[in-house]
């Protein structure tokens, strides 16, 4: 009689196999970028974008025994084999692959805002208030506190006078305010949750993209003349802010109504169309200086909430979900400055736990006060740590508008959110995973996260 492997021993040989095919196909990679070291362009873009998925692919299956989340994986991946560790992708290759991630952001985009429903976020809408007000506030302060505390860590805020020390400070709390929608969104893709924890967590970050741009608008109007004798207060940038909220909710609304129009008629050749909306539509708004981010979750949630359309177009998403988040953080990963990271972490680590910590006490303050559930209560800071390419964005914009701190002051950003980057999706799925909301069975859409409303 033939002898039945054990689950476990089959569990075992899977991931002996997953360690063999990395190591090999890792290998080879190495060999050829040593044999050819000079190799540019697009077959080798394509071949590092081949690589990142299946070595995002592997790492995180092999991390999976330790409960870590595979954005996890995917990002060591990234990490690993970027040009500050093997250089199996240089800096060239990495900053070709950004229309890949241009795609990426817009499918994940598309398809936040295809998850949130209308009538739940009713139904939350004290919640995610008394949780946005809160966090808001109390991280603009705190962190502005900490910013100015440790000024003698930061060699760039020396020698400016106490009261330029506060207005970077303000920017630096205002920064802390931004969150990662494709972070979120990748570990509930994963996890498969459903629960209370879930959908706070998915409309409280989604909604935040409105406000993080309204407020460090605002705080860099405000800090301005503090910090440029020579500039004086002006309108213009909530002109300018006021175009780019317009015009964003404006085309995501007329895009969403189109998808909705072509899934009802047409509905074919979805991937063609999701590749066109990920690359044309994200030319266009850069050309119009719009927030693509904002455009495409407001499609989203268009298609969702305006037609009857939303669960077909959340199934032709998910179709791409995992390349998608696979290559999108993997690329993030090979583009950490690990050398930066290596020199500030001191500061960085001590900028990341104290935007945790507050961020922790925000939720139970707004927990207590909305009456929310207990697990929103323990648990709802959990998703809120992380951060990516928004707050990476943000720190590019500030860099710019002051030349004489900007670049420092980035540099402090990037370290600081790269520490959030990697702890925060670990936090949020241990989060789901002990408030008993994560799926132990795989099912097709993320639909579970859809009304019952939150639990007060």
């Amino acid at each position: 009689m033939t002898a039945v492997a054990s689950p476990a021993s089959r569990g075992f040989v899977h991931h002996v196999t997953h360690v063999v095919l990395l190591v090999a196909f890792t290998a080879l990679i190495f060999y050829v970028t040593r044999a050819v070291p000079e190799v540019h362009g697009t077959l080798w873009t394509i071949a590092s974008i081949g690589f990142l998925l299946v070595a995002g692919t592997l790492t995180s299956e092999i991390l999976a025994p330790l409960g870590l989340p595979h954005l996890t994986g995917y990002l060591i991946a990234g990490i690993a084999a970027g040009p500050h560790m093997l250089r199996l992708v240089d800096e060239h290759t990495v900053k070709s692959m950004s229309p890949v991630n241009t795609l990426s952001l817009a499918l994940i985009a598309l398809s936040g805002g295809a998850e949130l429903d209308l009538s739940a976020l009713k139904q939350g809408a004290k919640s995610l208030a008394w949780a946005m007000v809160i966090q808001c506030v109390l991280v603009v302060i705190v962190l502005t506190g900490v910013f100015v505390a440790a000024r003698p860590l930061l060699p760039f805020a020396r020698a400016l006078p106490v009261t330029q020390v506060i207005a970077v400070g303000l920017l630096w709390g205002a920064l802390g305010v931004t969150r990662s929608p494709s972070a979120t969104l990748g570990i509930l893709s994963q996890t498969r949750a459903h629960g209370p924890l879930a959908r706070f967590t998915l409309g409280f970050v989604m909604v935040s993209d409105i406000v993080v741009v309204v407020l460090i608008a605002t705080v860099l109007g405000c800090t301005r003349p503090l910090l440029d004798p020579s500039a004086a207060f002006s309108a213009q940038a909530f002109v300018q802010l006021g175009h780019e909220l317009f015009g964003s909710i404006a085309l995501g609304t007329t895009l969403g109504l189109v998808i909705a129009v072509y899934l009802r008629v047409v509905n074919r050749q979805m991937l063609v169309v999701l590749l066109v909306l990920g690359f044309g539509v994200s030319t266009v708004l850069d050309y119009l200086q719009f927030d693509a981010l904002l455009t495409f979750m407001v499609a989203g949630f268009i298609v969702r909430n305006m037609s009857n359309q939303g669960h077909r177009f959340i199934e032709y998403i998910e179709q791409t979900g995992t390349v998608v988040y696979v290559v999108f953080f993997a690329t993030a990963g090979a583009d950490l400055d690990v050398p930066l990271l290596r020199l500030m972490w001191p500061v960085a680590l001590l900028m990341a736990g104290s935007r945790a910590g507050v961020t922790w006490l925000g939720s139970v303050v707004a927990g207590r006060i909305a009456k929310d559930s207990p697990v929103i209560r323990k648990w709802g800071w959990s998703g809120l740590v992380s951060q990516a390419g928004l707050a990476l964005g943000l720190s590019v914009v500030i860099a710019k508008d002051f030349p004489s701190f900007g670049p420092a002051f980035r540099s402090l950003a990037v370290a600081t959110i790269a520490l959030n980057e990697m702890i925060g999706p670990i936090l949020f799925k241990l989060a789901l995973d002990r408030s008993g909301e994560t799926s132990h069975v795989a099912v097709p859409s993320l639909s579970s996260l859809r009304p019952p409303p939150l639990d007060h």
